[in-house]
């Protein structure tokens, strides 16, 4: 159980509150790279279908300005008032991931119903509907910890209202986000200290249900063939996999330099959204590409380590909060990154801060400033002398 807290005031330098730095390094550099990369990977899409180079850079750009606003905005809210009222955003998920099926509401795109417009934007549902089922979660796990720790009973409840919102995604179809989201559910319950039997009947259960998924559509069943000989057919179902393999090749050690790919040049399909990892490749080559997975090792790695900073001082909403994110992070970005790569069958799933897209972007802002409004709060009850 948390224990009292002396909460300290002498955590900030010039009015400045004291952040982990290591995360706001990654957060802002990932940040700049986003801007940076959605410009160069999308300037010839948005010359030939908006007559406008930087088409996609400006509503880029505007997206950022929304993402940034909301980041400051949940960033002054404690998070005591999402642990009292995390519980309405589980009907509020629900509500969503409804409503973007409703015909008339739900807008579909690419043969896919995850949308709802919002006049000249539109929004993805499951990329706010995740983040409140975490925040849920992370409630539920402090409210129920002695059952969850001890009674099989307390993980199949909340793993049963899981499954329906994952029922609600496949009927998009959205398999990527359905995947992130039992993944960073599985990731937390585990760190709340569940019997390992239990916890081992949970991921057998979770495990026979995504290959289910995976084998339960044809075109899923066409992704996986394709993706372990996507060379076998490069004019058709490999195509989109062979012209990312050939943007990596193409990268080498230090890139053909920004804005000089080729494969973005109407080759790679998305190659501004869920295929910009391979034109960073291709810009940038191996060293760019390893500094970008550096960023997100180190943007979940420091964010593990505030989450064990506040199960320390005593906060355990807020550590289960900040895992659960750092897995969605984490699960994300090894999906997209895996997907380019060759490594993973092909899903539509975006890649953090570096994609191109005003829903990944405005939920990855609020999702991070959860994680720095739990790093705040840590230190503001820490003893003296814990390093940033």
């Amino acid at each position: 159980m948390a224990r009292a807290m002396t909460f300290r005031r002498d955590k900030a330098v010039g009015g400045i509150p004291d952040f982990d730095r290591g995360l706001a390094v990654a957060t802002i550099a990932l940040f700049c790279i986003g801007l940076v990369m959605v410009c160069s990977a999308s300037i010839s899409i948005a010359a030939e279908n908006y007559d406008d180079p930087f088409h996609h850079l400006r509503r880029h750009l505007v997206y950022a300005s929304i993402g940034a606003s909301a980041f400051v905005a949940l960033l002054s809210i404690p998070l005591a008032a999402w642990e009292r009222h995390g519980w309405l955003l589980l009907p509020a998920a629900f509500l969503l991931l409804t409503l973007v099926l409703v015909p008339g509401i739900g807008r579909e795109v690419n043969g896919s119903m995850r949308w709802i417009p919002l006049g000249p934007v539109n929004l993805q549902a499951s990329e706010l509907a995740r983040i409140g089922v975490v925040i849920y979660m992370a409630g539920y796990l402090v409210r129920q910890a002695g059952d969850v720790r001890t009674r099989l009973a307390g993980l199949v409840k909340p793993m049963a209202v899981v499954s329906l919102l994952v029922v609600l995604l496949l009927m998009e179809p959205d398999f990527g986000t359905a995947v992130v989201l039992i993944g960073a559910v599985l990731g937390m319950v585990f760190l709340s200290g569940v019997r390992l039997l239990h916890f081992s009947a949970l991921i057998l259960v979770s495990l026979g249900s995504v290959v289910l998924m995976a084998i339960s559509q044809p075109y899923r069943m066409q992704r996986l063939t394709a993706f372990t000989d996507p060379w076998a057919d490069p004019f058709d179902s490999g195509y989109q996999l062979t012209q990312a393999l050939i943007a990596f090749g193409r990268g080498e050690w230090f890139g053909v330099g920004l804005g000089n790919s080729v494969q973005k040049l109407f080759y790679l399909p998305e190659a501004h959204t869920d295929f910009v990892f391979a034109i960073i490749a291709e810009e940038t080559g191996l060293v760019g590409s390893v500094i970008v997975i550096g960023l997100f090792v180190l943007l979940v790695g420091r964010s593990i380590r505030i989450g064990r900073h506040c199960e320390r001082a005593g906060l355990p909403f807020h550590a289960y909060l900040v895992w659960g994110i750092a897995l969605m992070f984490a699960a994300q970005a090894f999906i997209n990154i895996g997907v380019n790569a060759g490594l993973l069958p092909t899903k539509g799933i975006t890649l953090p801060f570096l994609s191109f897209g005003g829903s990944s972007l405005l939920a990855s802002c609020m999702a991070l400033a959860l994680v720095f409004r739990a790093d705040y709060e840590c230190r503001q009850c820490a003893p003296p002398g814990r390093g940033a």
